[in-house]
């Protein structure tokens, strides 16, 4: 992937760090869930109803979020993927019901891992991709499981996120307090790239309050971590703590009761895979797995002028 498609300043070791932490509680983070219920009254829009869907990273991105989309399609079979091993033993219990309870045999039946390629008509990730040190090969990846007229859901940050606490990070001389977030027009040209076809995007801001410098950054910490390559080096003293916690007041307002102000930015994507299109040549060569797709029907290989 060309570098100018990767996060800027997102440091790759870290981000595979911050993937393979150990998962503290069987819950998905509140915002996570908020954004997921969001995106969820975008899919009344969609008419198809998938059969066969994808649930990337449902533990970080919403352990309630796959139970509502489980109701929403009771006969689809769902694949939970996108984890460490320990993540998904712990979404695996907490998804669980006892054979005895009526939910238990309710609930969809679940798979782990990707479907056959080329099969899920839906793929759902939520709050995944501004964390990810290779974005290109990840809608790629994403784009080979779904089938033709599929579709792919997601949101994640975007570059106004944080923005508060940057301004004070930058008063006080610090380095970056986070990477810089993917801008939604850029999301969208990798769509394309990726082989997606009418992408669309949009946001919109969603402002937190907090009672504390202590609760605001005990939440940022259930969100991820600092994957800026240029972030601190080492660890910070109880004094620094302090003076972080004392700066950290400046984002108090005063119409909010005196509580601390933090905005993030929410990008929200969603994108058709078309069928395949060959420019034909005087001698052109085609994948089995391409010519397949190709002969569904309704299909046929169309020159591409």
């Amino acid at each position: 992937m060309p570098q100018a498609l990767r996060p800027p300043s997102l440091d790759p070791v870290a981000a595979a760090r911050w993937q393979s932490l150990p998962a503290r509680e069987a819950h998905s983070p509140w915002l996570h869930e908020e954004v997921a219920k969001r995106m969820q009254e975008r899919l009344d829009f969609i008419k198809l109803q998938p059969q066969q869907w994808v649930h990337w990273s449902p533990l970080r991105g919403g352990l309630l979020a796959q139970l509502a989309l489980e109701q929403r399609y009771p006969k689809a079979q769902v694949w939970l993927t996108g984890e460490p091993p320990a993540h998904a033993q712990v979404t695996r219990q907490a998804l669980h019901s006892a054979w005895w309870q009526a939910q238990h045999w309710r609930s969809p039946k679940r798979h782990e891992g990707l479907p056959p390629d080329h099969t899920a008509q839906m793929l759902w990730a939520n709050m995944h991709l501004h964390a990810s040190a290779e974005p290109q090969a990840l809608l790629q990846t994403w784009h080979q499981a779904l089938a033709v007229d599929g579709f792919l859901m997601f949101s994640c940050l975007g570059p106004d996120t944080l923005r508060d606490v940057r301004q004070v990070y930058a008063r006080a001389g610090w380095p970056e307090p986070a990477h810089a977030f993917t801008d939604m027009h850029d999301w969208g040209d990798m769509l394309v790239e990726a082989g997606f076809a009418e992408p669309v995007m949009d946001m919109e801001r969603i402002t937190l309050t907090y009672a504390s410098p202590d609760t605001l950054l005990a939440e940022l910490r259930s969100l991820g971590r600092n994957l800026h390559v240029q972030r601190f080096q080492g660890l910070r003293s109880r004094l620094w703590r302090d003076r972080l916690s004392e700066a950290l007041l400046a984002l108090a307002r005063p119409e909010e009761g005196g509580r601390l102000s933090l905005g993030f930015e929410i990008v929200y994507g969603h994108a058709l895979k078309p069928r395949p299109r060959m420019k034909m040549a005087a001698k052109t060569e085609i994948g089995l797995d391409q010519m397949r797709l190709m002969l569904q029907p309704g299909g046929g290989i169309q020159d591409k002028v």
